[in-house]
């Protein structure tokens, strides 16, 4: 295990070619194909990923990764699958940023949901991931999957009915003011899945709800909780452009940063009844390391 604080602005791949001086390019670009390379914590494989003074970069020997290989290769899961829980009823799995939850009319096969059918037909050929809700690409966080139409079905009343509770972390640029409150508006989605906020007696917008409340700010960023009544796509990135603090990286809702390549959005926790036995339950997918470092 190989790791330094970067000192200064750089690529990913300068950091590492700064470092591995003896190393060719290709086997910089091998070490980051195959997961061996971390930053603040998380899996990095873009080359051209940027770092900023007092990133902490890791990279595992071949040793560990070979470990690693060795533990999953005799599964056809992808290894990128985290799962928080799973029962005869549901999955609940940690999505992570830049991965789609279902294929679109694109017909993408690299998706979360592929993966998570691909676990349960581990045990059951004829066995089910059904799709329950979705996270926008861009978000990573906490999804549950049903493993049974009624399950499903159980799930989906539950989300309409608005009784499921749904928290969400995103850092965000600036300070919101005030410091917690509800932001209330309509969306539309147009034929090309573009948001846009309307005038509530629009008749193709619909209501999106969501409570925010400021943890930490610094006065440049802050760690906004968001609790969200409605599923409105981009619902929590059109909220916080609404409060002129668009989300870290959301250069579509009038981001200047992204010093992470990504949206600085993450689906904390679910709580919901469970469609087996109608106790409360609640799932976490804790925050990566970039929200907080």
């Amino acid at each position: 295990m190989d790791r330094w604080t970067v000192s200064r602005s750089q690529t990913l791949l300068e950091a590492l070619q700064g470092h591995f001086a003896s190393s060719s390019t290709n086997t910089l670009r091998k070490m980051l194909a195959t997961s061996r390379v971390h930053v603040n914590g998380e899996v990095q494989h873009r080359a051209k990923h940027e770092l900023h003074p007092k990133d902490v970069v890791m990279v595992s020997s071949k040793a560990e990764s070979v470990s690693q290989t060795s533990a999953t290769s005799t599964s056809s899961v992808d290894p990128r699958l985290i799962v928080l829980h799973e029962d005869e009823a549901l999955l609940v799995v940690a999505k992570p940023h830049h991965v789609l939850s279902v294929a679109t009319d694109r017909l993408e096969t690299d998706t979360l949901h592929s993966w998570c059918v691909d676990l349960v037909q581990e045990g059951n050929n004829n066995g089910w991931a059904y799709i329950v809700h979705r996270l926008d690409r861009e978000t990573s966080g906490v999804m549950v999957l049903a493993k049974s139409k009624e399950a499903k079905t159980h799930l989906q009343e539950q989300f309409a009915a608005r009784e499921v509770h749904r928290m969400y972390v995103a850092l965000v640029e600036g300070s919101p003011a005030p410091e917690q409150g509800t932001v209330r508006t309509w969306l539309m989605e147009d034929k090309h899945l573009n948001v846009k906020a309307v005038n509530r007696r629009h008749p193709q917008g619909k209501e999106a709800v969501s409570h925010y409340r400021t943890l930490s700010s610094d006065g440049t960023t802050s760690l906004v909780e968001v609790m969200i009544e409605t599923g409105r796509r981009h619902q929590i990135r059109m909220a916080m452009q609404h409060l002129a603090t668009p989300i870290v990286g959301d250069r579509r809702h009038g981001a200047d940063t992204d010093p992470h390549s990504r949206v600085m959005l993450h689906a904390h926790a679910l709580e919901f009844l469970h469609p087996a036995t109608d106790d409360p339950v609640r799932f976490e997918a804790p925050l990566p390391a970039s929200f907080t470092s």
